[in-house]
């Protein structure tokens, strides 16, 4: 009776440990958590200035890897850096936490902080500093489609310039062909000449003289 007792309150104790307490620590961390990422994005917020000054300076020498990484991402963190929405960042957040392990490798300016924060408290807790990160990265992704852009009406002239020549053959062709046909129908309407001879032949035998 007593094993039994002692085995029912070991498995109880078992199935609390395991299955009850993970919960409710759960439940008494999520706020504690959300509050210390809160605080997270406040010390963020106040060293914007200071990240936004090492990123001017550093943007020429950012530009290739920045874009060599994103070209190498998956379509879903391309849409998420594109959007720079929290919906996207939380559905996303494995993918986001990788890009901005890729960030930090190039010391790209306020990605550890936000990296190593992500890691700590979870990606959606860190929208905001995560979105000001990808909307500098942003700028070099606008700047490599317009260049795209020039380069396409750059070339979209010569194209419109080669095909001039072709109208103008084919109008010339046209007009000639009218001309020809134009001539073909005169010839087939004008009445026939009368020669001198046969004139001569159709007039009346005259009287002679006396």
């Amino acid at each position: 009776m007593f094993c039994a007792v002692y085995t029912a309150a070991v498995g109880n104790m078992s199935y609390w440990k395991d299955k009850v307490l993970p919960k409710i620590k759960k439940y008494f961390d999520k706020p504690a958590k959300k509050k210390a990422a809160a605080e997270a994005c406040k010390l963020f917020d106040e060293s914007k200035e200071t990240i936004n000054k090492e990123f001017e300076e550093k943007k020429t020498e950012l530009q290739p890897k920045v874009v060599e990484i994103y070209e190498a991402s998956s379509t879903e963190i391309k849409t998420v850096v594109k959007e720079k929405k929290e919906s996207g960042i939380k559905k996303n957040s494995p993918a986001v936490q990788k890009f901005l392990e890729e960030l930090v490798k190039i010391e790209f300016p306020g990605s550890k902080e936000v990296s190593e924060a992500s890691i700590k408290f979870g990606a959606p807790y860190l929208s905001g500093p995560i979105i000001f990160i990808f909307e500098k990265v942003s700028t070099f992704i606008v700047e490599e489609k317009v260049d795209r852009e020039v380069t396409v009406e750059e070339v979209k002239p010569v194209a419109e310039t080669s095909e001039e020549p072709e109208k103008a053959v084919i109008t010339e062709e046209k007009s000639s062909t009218e001309v020809v046909e134009k001539a073909e129908t005169v010839e087939e309407t004008a009445p026939p000449t009368e020669t001198k001879e046969a004139k001569e032949a159709e007039k009346p035998e005259g009287k002679a003289n006396p």
